[in-house]
């Protein structure tokens, strides 16, 4: 996957657990995870919009392009 997900590294910088973030998001534990860790192909920009506001942080703190070697070939 080209894109990577970095919430984890946000949140350990803003010292806020998964179980905090998730009640100031209204968005499941479940879900947060599976968006910390990267399981997911998609995220509603409603719910990046309330991560970026709880967390203070941009979009480009938390989802970053990584080229691979896919990319390079075209």
């Amino acid at each position: 996957m080209a894109i990577i997900l970095r919430l984890d590294r946000v949140m350990a910088d803003r010292k806020m657990s998964l179980n905090e973030l998730s009640d100031k998001v209204g968005v499941s534990n479940v879900n947060l995870s599976k968006i910390k860790t990267g399981k997911i192909s998609a995220i509603r920009f409603s719910t990046l919009e309330a991560i970026c506001e709880v967390l203070d942080c941009q979009p480009g703190d938390i989802l970053e392009y990584q080229r691979t070697k896919e990319d390079e070939l075209i």
